[in-house]
C-alpha cells in the first residue's frame, strides 16, 4: 500500500518525493548493481543515473509497482554498461573487488563466483536470495516467464555452487542451500 502511494506521488511530484525513493531503495538497488556489475563504484554511478533517469521519465511511470520499475531501469543500465566495457560475459575476471566496509553481504568468493555468471543469471541470484524478489517480480524486470525463470535459477544457483566449490577446494559443498 505505501509503496503505491509513494509511486502515485512520484508521477506528479518533484524533489521531495525522489529524496523518498531514494532513501527507500537507493542501498537495494545499489546492492543489486553491484551484484551484476562486480564493481561498487561503478555500481554508485549507475544508480545515481537510475534515479535521475526515473526522475525525468517519471510522466510515463503509471505509479504502480515502483520497486519492479526502479530494478528495471536498474537492470537496463546495468546492461548498458558491461557493453560499453563489451564485457558480456566476464572472461575478464578482476582480482580485486572494492568493497565498502560496512557491506558484509557477498564475500570475495562469492563476488568472484558471481563475476563467472552471465548478467541476467547473477541479476536472478541477487534478486532471488538477496531481495527475495518472487519469479513473478522478477518476469517483469526480464520478460521471461515465471517458468523460464524459475529453471534459469537452478543452472545459475548449479553454476554458482561449482565456483564456490572450486573456490574453497571442496568436492561437497555447504553452499547447495543457495
Amino acid at each position: 500500500m505505501e509503496e503505491i502511494d509513494i509511486g502515485k506521488r512520484f508521477v506528479n511530484g518533484g524533489e521531495d518525493e525522489l529524496e523518498e525513493i531514494i532513501n527507500l531503495y537507493g542501498e537495494k538497488l545499489l546492492r543489486y548493481a553491484t551484484a551484476i556489475l562486480c564493481d561498487y563504484h561503478e555500481a554508485e554511478n549507475i544508480v545515481q543515473e537510475v534515479f535521475l533517469s526515473a526522475y525525468q521519465n517519471r510522466n510515463i511511470f503509471d505509479g504502480n509497482n515502483l520497486s519492479a520499475w526502479l530494478y528495471k531501469i536498474t537492470y537496463n543500465h546495468c546492461l548498458n554498461q558491461l557493453k560499453k566495457r563489451k564485457i558480456h560475459y566476464f572472461h575478464d575476471i578482476r582480482s580485486e573487488v572494492v568493497l565498502p566496509e560496512k557491506d558484509k553481504g557477498l564475500s570475495d568468493e562469492m563476488l568472484r563466483a558471481l563475476q563467472k555468471l552471465k548478467p541476467m543469471e547473477r541479476a536472478l541470484l541477487y534478486g532471488r536470495i538477496m531481495d527475495g524478489q518472487s519469479y513473478e517480480e522478477l518476469s517483469q524486470l526480464t520478460g521471461s516467464s515465471p517458468a523460464a525463470l524459475r529453471k534459469q535459477y537452478q543452472r545459475a544457483k548449479d553454476k554458482i555452487v561449482k565456483y564456490l566449490n572450486i573456490a574453497y577446494g571442496r568436492k561437497e559443498s555447504n553452499y547447495g542451500q543457495i
